[in-house]
């Protein structure tokens, strides 16, 4: 390995966008690896700004720090994920990001109709959910995340 594909932290920080603290805490759950120098500095691999970049789009996406272990965990360590391995984790998320794509655009279209009891008005809900019909069928916003 090239001293040149390993990447001190505040480098790593630098073409990240994340503050020094963040990759440490990505670090210390396992979601990228430092190596050491013979002085105990931290070095990543220049790879490592992909991992960090996945996490970052991955959690505007809304995923979990758990999901994104999990998808994480799928990649070699040690060397740079292949197009190979990127394409399988993308697969994987696929379907995750579907159903959140299918919640998004039913919330979307429900907050103007309704939320939790059905109604965000108590004027519409009088003559759609009269005496409250819609308590019955269960709590929370289900005619959202139903």
């Amino acid at each position: 390995m090239d001293r040149n594909d390993l990447l001190p932290i505040g480098e790593l920080a630098r073409r990240t966008g994340l503050a020094v603290s963040a990759i440490r805490f990505y670090e210390e759950k396992g979601l990228i690896q430092a190596l050491r120098t013979t002085g105990n500095q931290r070095r990543f691999l220049r790879s490592d700004i992909r991992r960090l970049s996945f996490i970052l789009i991955a959690q505007r996406l809304g995923l979990g720090l758990v999901e994104i272990e999990a998808e994480l965990s799928k990649l070699p360590h040690g060397r740079t994920p292949s197009l190979a391995d990127w394409q399988k984790i993308s697969r994987s998320m696929r379907v995750a990001i579907d159903a959140k794509i299918q919640l998004l655009t039913k919330a979307r279209a429900k907050l103007e109709e309704c939320i939790g009891c059905g109604c965000l008005s108590l004027e519409r809900c009088r003559m759609n959910n009269r005496d409250d019909r819609a308590g019955v069928g269960g709590t929370g916003p289900r005619f959202v995340l139903d």
